[in-house]
């Protein structure tokens, strides 16, 4: 699964990789967890065109009663999102892309649980597969919210965890973005093992309410700043 993730770029590197316009209300994040709010790239009404758009993380889908169900859709599992109903209609015509550095993941028993910073070791900045959704609620005031795709682990990512985010290939966001279902299909894999990397990082991170550069630095001051509280989910 992907349960929380970091972004180290601003508006003017997110624009020009994913040749979109320039968003102010960007910042570098080292701890984005869900029900925040984060940027995602998706293709706008111009034809050929695309945009982007800060949506909160865990899908909502256009038909939940309330939105209390985007707490347990951060993810959807590649294998299944053409048949379940919260995701099918997304993916048939509301695919996205989240911009990354890298996502997190945990080691360890439960009471002390090590966070690691895995990364591909060539692309600084990378795009996780997502769908968005927009929801009303009863008075008709829209919320849109995103998910993220997984797959398999890895081999790299399996003696961690069995499941990680579906990482698109620098060739593919067209095809993910704008292409058919069966082209869509086609670019979600586990991506491959020997471009990754991953680092300990510090257990402040832990705690989602923490958002400080000091978490990327292992066993740092940063643990005894804010609290290292494992609610990682």
């Amino acid at each position: 699964m992907c349960s929380r993730y970091f972004l180290d770029a601003d508006g003017n590197v997110i624009a020009y990789t994913f040749r979109v316009p320039v968003d102010e209300r960007i910042r570098k994040r080292y701890n984005i967890a869900p029900s925040q709010e984060a940027p995602v790239v998706r293709a706008a009404r111009e034809a050929d065109r695309r945009e982007l758009a800060m949506l909160r993380w865990g899908l909502v889908p256009f038909w939940a009663k309330d939105a209390s169900m985007g707490s347990r859709m951060i993810n959807a599992r590649s294998e299944t999102v053409m048949d379940k109903p919260a995701f099918r209609e997304a993916f048939r015509s509301r695919r996205c892309a989240i911009p990354a550095s890298g996502f997190y993941e945990w080691t360890g028993d439960p009471k002390h649980r090590v966070p690691h910073a895995i990364t591909v070791g060539d692309r600084p900045l990378i795009a996780f597969a997502g769908l968005w959704e927009r929801w009303k609620d009863g008075e008709g005031k829209p919320l849109e919210t995103f998910t993220i795709l997984t797959t398999a682990a890895n081999r790299f990512v399996a003696g961690m965890h069995d499941r990680m985010p579906a990482i698109l290939a620098d060739g593919d966001m067209d095809a993910w973005l704008a292409g058919s279902t069966e082209e869509a299909w086609k670019v979600i894999r586990p991506y491959p093992e020997d471009a990754m990397r991953e680092r300990v990082v510090s257990r402040a991170l832990n705690n989602p309410r923490n958002e400080f550069p000091e978490l990327w630095a292992a066993q740092s001051d940063a643990e005894g700043r804010q609290g290292t509280t494992d609610e990682h989910g």
